[in-house]
């Protein structure tokens, strides 16, 4: 298991990088879109569907429980939304950063998630 306060400040992280993801999301929305009308469509449906499938499958509270590997995919589904959206909108190097972050996020998260359960056995 990994030091409390690495968990804390990785905690934070992953819920920093989750609203960023959203963020992304709506910014990409609202340039993808041709119009003023489908703009501000795809800036709220994009980042609200994102969320919702988050809160259904990958939130510590999720109201359908996955096991790890399903959160897994919904969280690389999300995130790789977003580091493509963020690609797309002409930031490549951003893109390649942020996917490295989400990565090592969600290797530490894991790690500390497998050996609180085989500390519990």
């Amino acid at each position: 298991m990994i030091p409390r306060p690495l968990h804390a400040v990785n905690e934070g992280l992953a819920f920093l990088l989750e609203l960023a993801a959203l963020a992304v999301l709506a910014w990409w929305g609202a340039e993808a879109g041709d119009g003023v009308v489908l703009s501000v469509v795809l800036a709220v449906i994009l980042p609200l569907v994102a969320a919702v499938v988050w809160g259904l499958f990958a939130a510590p509270r999720a109201r359908i429980r996955l096991p790890l590997a399903g959160v897994l995919v919904v969280k690389v589904i999300v995130f790789g939304a977003a580091v493509a959206a963020l690609y797309a909108l002409h930031h490549g190097r951003s893109a390649l950063v942020c996917a490295v972050i989400v990565i090592l996020n969600l290797l530490i998260a894991t790690m500390d998630r497998n050996a609180l359960v085989r500390n519990r056995a």
